[in-house]
């Protein structure tokens, strides 16, 4: 089940970004750290109602935010559509342990959906350049790479943009 987030689920939250954190700097990735994804970015995505959570036999093992703030970083892309109605995702996180049963594609679909059905044109994202599982999950969902985008504080390395025609 797939549903909108409450305070009371940002423990459990961190414990699954912790463990994807965990995950991809074992596999020589280093997107995020003790320092991103953080409690107070949960807190904020909730309090706008934007952070879904998806759940198995009622318990929390994934999430993603759909956001309409569009971050500073991203107006240097040159994108597909006009900056106005567009859903942005942020912070999507299956527990390492859920990983690989399509709970990944089940909260893109939803985030895809939601943003038809409330008449958004488009839905935007950035993933890291160096974990290419994402780049390869996006581009067969038909997301269409645009640009990089730094984060300093995250890495050195650029996050590609992808948009995603509705």
């Amino acid at each position: 089940m797939i549903r909108k987030a409450t305070q009371s689920d940002i423990g459990p939250i961190l414990q699954i970004t912790n463990a994807c954190a965990n995950l991809m700097k074992q596999n020589g990735i280093y997107q995020w750290d003790e320092n991103y994804p953080n409690q107070t970015a949960f807190e904020t995505d909730v309090k706008r109602g934007e952070l879904y959570v998806i759940e198995n036999n009622e318990k929390v093992i994934g999430c993603i935010v759909l956001s309409t703030i569009m971050d500073e970083e991203y107006r240097s892309i040159d994108w597909l559509t006009p900056s106005s109605q567009n859903v942005y995702v942020h912070r999507l996180a299956i527990h390492p342990n859920e990983q690989g049963n399509g709970l990944a594609q089940r909260l893109m679909t939803f985030a895809e959906n939601m943003a038809k059905e409330k008449g958004f044109i488009s839905v935007r994202l950035d993933t890291f350049s160096q974990n290419l599982r994402n780049q390869r999950f996006y581009e067969q969902r038909g997301y269409q790479k645009l640009g990089d985008v730094y984060f300093p504080r995250q890495s050195e390395f650029p996050f590609h943009c992808y948009e995603l025609l509705l």
